[in-house]
């Protein structure tokens, strides 16, 4: 099989560079990290866009080291990282059909400034605007989760994703969303705006965790409510099975390139967030990349009456009659 003129023993190598790099790339936080608990040195930190949108050094060193490598490894790859694209003045989506890498050094920047251990490197290769290669490095935890299109997804390269199976990987509950763990986060944008982002998500919140019948009939009933911090681990804990939904509106695609290389290699679904005008019967589209929309579900395997993919789309539908439409807009994507 090739992909856009690279078959798969290219892929396979590339795949094989990409987790070396994450994890010396992960390494290099991990040093940071150490440092500042052995009390030789501080942690520089500016912000962007507001008091959650921040930068450290950390993610410009590591950023400038991956970009580094890459570019000698492969010259004619394109790259898009993080911190390159934010201190430029255009928004615009700049992937296209070329072989991309698509970086976030440091995902999780508030919790690695406050030594809360979920952050990660974020390793994502494109082509053609489909993420094939994902390598999401984890280093507080030494947890690293990889794929590789039709060579599988993995944890620590031994353990394939997702962990449930006994013996075969679970359907979504037949009454979904009740009994899944919902994965969603509080995103950057804090406007204190009547029905602005912010409240929608919120709604959005408590229709998920409310009582069945309770929300005038939008209650969820879900097991519990997640938030990580980091969007790249939010999809690597979908694609393990730990988190059954994700939702989420605001991301860029360095945060989720990876993740959704590695869950959907995994056997996940990732479409938008926002619910059509017709959640029952209106079609379930594949991600856009660049559109800053996700909603995301497990892996699962089928019931006695539905495929694996009956169940996903099915509570696709579902948390779609439950959450608010958010408005995150994109030139180009």
């Amino acid at each position: 099989m090739t992909v856009m003129g690279l078959d798969q023993e290219q892929l396979d190598e590339i795949y094989a560079f990409a987790v070396d790099l994450g994890r010396k790339a992960g390494q290099l936080l991990l040093e940071s990290i150490e440092k500042r608990i052995g009390g030789e040195g501080s942690q520089s930190v500016e912000e962007k866009e507001n008091a959650v949108d921040i930068v450290t050094q950390t993610d410009e060193d590591v950023e400038a080291f991956i970009k580094t490598a890459i570019n000698e490894k492969y010259p004619s790859h394109k790259f898009l990282g993080e911190e390159t694209y934010a201190k430029g003045q255009s928004r615009d989506y700049l992937i296209d059909e070329q072989p991309t890498w698509c970086i976030d050094p440091l995902d999780g920047t508030v919790n690695f400034t406050h030594i809360f251990p979920m952050f990660c490197v974020s390793i994502g290769f494109i082509v053609n605007h489909k993420p094939v290669i994902g390598v999401i490095y984890a280093p507080f935890q030494d947890q690293l989760f990889s794929s590789c299109i039709n060579r599988g997804a993995w944890l620590n390269e031994k353990r394939r994703l997702p962990l449930i199976r006994n013996p075969s990987i679970p359907p979504m509950p037949p009454n979904a969303p009740s009994k899944c763990v919902f994965s969603c986060e509080w995103g950057k944008d804090r406007r204190d705006i009547p029905d602005g982002n912010m409240h929608r998500k919120i709604e959005s919140f408590v229709n998920m965790a409310a009582e069945i019948g309770g929300r005038s009939g939008k209650g969820g009933m879900v097991h519990g409510v997640r938030s990580l911090g980091s969007a790249t681990l939010d999809l690597a804990y979908t694609a393990m099975g730990s988190f059954d939904i994700w939702w989420e509106g605001g991301c860029w695609e360095w945060d989720v390139a990876a993740g959704i290389a590695i869950l959907l290699e995994a056997g996940g679904l990732v479409t938008t967030a926002n619910p059509p005008a017709d959640p029952d019967t209106d079609p379930i589209g594949d991600v856009r990349l660049g559109s800053r929309l996700y909603l995301a579900i497990r892996p699962a395997g089928p019931s006695a009456t539905e495929t694996g993919r009956q169940t996903q789309e099915r509570t696709v539908r579902e948390v779609w009659k439950r959450v608010r439409e958010l408005e995150y807009t994109r030139p180009g994507a």
